[in-house]
């Protein structure tokens, strides 16, 4: 080290001289360079300053090598221009790496999950019989060996903790085995595809996995030792390779049992360790070849125990045969029982084809089901799939599906993670762990596999890296989702989108929100319930056909049911001149619907705030209404004070005698109620975003104008001050607004009702007594006897 470092720090003080035209290296700076060598051998530590920049520009100028180099100055040599040598030449070095521990950082850090090692060896096996088969084109002798098909086995001793992986592909030489095994992060794969590419003679073959050099060395993630034994069809001797995972060497030697001899290909056979064991027992390799590498294009057989019922007889007992009686010569049957006779055998593990690879128009329905049903293990037909190929700058296959019913239900949104698509590449499954990667959270309940033949993976393949390849390719599934969603609901049949909406309606007001470039797509596959429609939902297309001539807005109300937004006094006007109304009575409904903001060019408007304009507006009438209760509203406000900003006319009333609604920018009173409803909720934010208050009064009702007479008249009158009150309380409630108190509201109510009865039904000697409580004889002899005759009636 010391040596490199005393080398650099010549070259570098030797262009602080400057450039080569105005700088000359004199005779001493190269005997510098030679000193500072010397010195390198005997370990000085800083030669180049202490010898060869000492004496520089003539005696009366001493180097400050700090100074020098903070300043910027520049300083000749007194030698001739003649006896400059060009500096040194920098020496190269290798990259070292201490094997066992690169070998510990793969085997340790770059696989998250140690059942990867078989999709990743299998992977290695199908890479090579490939090799074979694309090699065989153009040299057929390859394959001499018919006996031996193109295939995967792996076998397992559960008790032993082995495991062993054979195919019959194209093997490897002594010299390959060093080249790919005992060179770490070389792959042969990657090597090979090259090759070909260079050769140019018939393309390379996308079907090849292999990418990085180290799927091999995944092996040591739950094998103490790993032997593999491999026989290439050009070389006539079989080889074994032998390492250890603890290990910074390996070693080959040549096969010489004649029972381990193989015709051709590779056999792996993993020692487990103690604590992985497990991956031994036959059910288990079984899952994980199903799971990761079920699409494999070349059959994988795995070992496993089977049996098969029969009968056999059963030893008569001696106490039951004498009893039957020695001289019963009658023929008689013998007793028998079925039996369970076990055996192993090779079974065929990845069954089902990728019908991603095949073409859309030869892929039928029944077919689409059923590899929906054994893929994503359901049991109902999907309401809907996509089978679609993407070419160009991204390349993939993908099928989508709908599914019947939501396997999440319907309240969990919150959760963006789901297993629901599967990702492959090259048919070998990397992924179905994703957090928006793929779809976003509103569209998580869509099922589907997606295949690449190349993807920005990390090099355990298990990580989906995020690049502009990746937002394409998500944009196109989005895409193609809400083609497949849309198909539904423009079906013959409404159920099928009446199902998929009661499922995953709220997924798609969730995209409202979240998905601000797709509000084309999810608005025309909106439903809700309208004044005019109150028990089948409409599509927001469909209330725009029904919208009157000059009618410009979209009109909404928010309420918790049907019932309470269709008899809101805000609807009282619209409902007058048949203006169909939307009823939002899903608490996510009015976030959706304000994040949405306008459709077709159509805005949405709230009912229920204030400043709303129906198209009808006369400024004359509404000239002449002011001037008469103007000093009317001025009166309530008052009375009320900060209970509302304002008292104004309203335009939105017909029965009613008043209304409290909203702010144009605040809350609702629907949204009020779900925020006081939030578990964790900020009482200093909800105060906050409370909006303005506006109490407007319906002059045509006979309240008001009683009120108005009362203002005019006596407008201290105690009576009138508590109607005030009492009228506000009433606006709260009938508004949608929680009275902030239940009691004295109910208070007023009764006092109010108790004027009003006053005795109306009192008889009469309660109501007319004498001054000491004393109730005259005559009148209390006729109500005696009258109820006697009514009830002599009814009998």
């Amino acid at each position: 080290m010391h040596r490199l470092s005393s080398r650099r720090s010549v070259s570098a003080l030797l262009r602080l001289r400057g450039p080569a035209a105005g700088c000359r290296t004199s005779a001493a700076a190269a005997a510098v360079a030679n000193t500072a060598t010397e010195n390198d051998v005997r370990g000085g530590p800083y030669p180049a300053v202490s010898r060869g920049w000492c004496n520089i520009a003539g005696p009366s100028h001493s180097l400050n090598l700090k100074s020098s180099l903070l300043s910027g100055r520049r300083y000749e040599s007194t030698a001739a221009a003649n006896d400059a040598s060009p500096p040194p030449s920098a020496e190269k070095y290798e990259y070292q790496a201490e094997v066992s521990r690169l070998m510990d950082l793969i085997v340790n850090s770059l696989y998250s999950n140690k059942e990867v090692f078989l999709r990743e060896l299998i992977s290695n096996a199908s890479d090579a019989l490939d090799k074979l088969r694309f090699l065989s084109v153009t040299e057929p002798q390859l394959l001499k060996d018919a006996a031996a098909d193109l295939d995967i086995r792996i076998q397992t001793d559960k008790d032993n903790g082995i495991i062993s992986i054979t195919d019959t592909g194209i093997g490897m030489t002594r010299q390959e085995l060093v080249d790919c095994l005992g060179t770490i992060a070389q792959s042969g794969t990657a090597k090979f595809l090259k090759a070909v590419k260079e050769s140019k003679e018939s393309g390379s073959d996308s079907n090849l996995i292999g990418q990085f050099g180290v799927g091999f060395y995944s092996a040591f993630l739950v094998a103490e030792r790993v032997v593999v034994s491999t026989k290439s069809p050009k070389s006539d001797k079989q080889y074994v390779w032998e390492g250890e995972a603890n290990s910074s060497s390996y070693s080959i030697r040549e096969e010489t049992d004649p029972d381990k001899l193989i015709p051709r290909g590779t056999r792996l056979t993993l020692y487990l360790k103690n604590d992985d064991k497990g991956f031994a027992h036959p059910e288990r390799i079984q899952k994980l070849v199903t799971n990761y590498s079920q699409f494999v294009s070349f059959p994988i057989y795995t070992w496993q125990e089977k049996g098969y019922t029969k009968e056999v007889e059963v030893d008569e007992d001696p106490a039951e045969a004498k009893q039957e009686g020695e001289d019963d010569k009658a023929e008689r049957k013998k007793k028998t029982k079925k039996v369970i006779e076990k055996y192993w055998d090779w079974e065929l593990t990845n069954e089902t084809q990728p019908i991603w690879l095949r073409n859309p128009r030869e892929v039928s329905t029944e077919e689409y089901n059923e590899f929906y049903r054994k893929t994503f293990n359901e049991y109902l037909d999907p309401l809907a799939s996509s089978h679609f190929t993407t070419e160009g700058e991204v390349e993939f296959r993908s099928i989508l599906y709908v599914p019947a019913a939501s396997s999440m239900g319907k309240d969990d949104l919150a959760n963006p993670k789901t297993k629901n698509i599967r990702l492959y590449v090259k048919r070998v499954f990397i992924s179905d762990d994703f957090d928006g990667e793929l779809f976003p959270r509103y569209l998580s309940f869509v099922k589907g596999v997606v295949d690449s033949n190349d993807l920005p993976l990390n090099v355990s393949r298990e990580i989906l890296q995020e690049s502009r390849i990746v937002r394409i390719m998500r944009k196109r599934l989005v895409r193609k989702a809400f083609d497949m969603i849309l198909g539904i609901s423009l079906s013959e049949n409404r159920e099928d989108y009446e199902k998929f909406w009661d499922n995953y309606g709220k997924y798609l007001k969730l995209g409202c929100i979240e998905d601000r470039e797709n509000h084309k797509r999810i608005g025309p596959l909106l439903r809700f319930f309208s004044s005019q429609s109150e028990h089948d939902m409409i599509s927001l297309d469909e209330y725009v056909e029904n919208m009157k001539p000059e009618q410009k807005d979209i009109y909404y109300v928010a309420a918790d049911s049907v019932t309470s937004a269709k008899n809101a006094p805000f609807l009282e006007k619209l409902l007058e001149k048949d203006l169909e109304v939307l009823l939002l009575v899903d608490p996510i409904d009015e976030v959706a619907i304000q994040n949405l903001k306008s459709y077709k060019e159509k805005n949405f408007v709230d009912i229920s705030k204030e400043d709303l304009d129906l198209g009808d507006k006369d400024e004359e009438k509404e000239k002449v209404t002011k001037q008469e209760f103007g000093q009317t509203c001025d009166w309530m406000k008052k009375r009320l004070g900060d209970k509302v900003a304002s008292v104004q006319i309203s335009n939105r009333l017909s029965s009613s005698p008043c209304v409290l609604v909203s702010g144009k920018f605040g809350w609702s009173a629907n949204m009020e109620r779900l925020m006081k409803a939030q578990t964790v909720g900020d009482p200093s934010s909800l105060e906050f975003m409370r909006s303005r208050r506006v109490f407007e009064i319906n002059p045509d009702h006979p309240i008001i104008k009683n009120l108005n007479a009362a203002c005019m008249n006596s407008p201290d009158a105690e009576d009138a001050l508590r109607a005030i009150d009492l009228l506000y309380d009433a606006a709260l409630v009938s508004s949608g607004f929680t009275p902030d108190d239940p009691a004295q509201l109910g208070g007023k109510i009764y006092e109010m009702m108790g004027m009003a009865l006053s005795g109306k039904w009192l008889s009469a000697p309660e109501v007319q007594s004498t001054p000491g409580g004393s109730q005259t004889p005559g009148t209390l002899e006729a109500e005696i006897v009258e109820p006697v005759e009514a009830a002599d009636s009814q009998k």
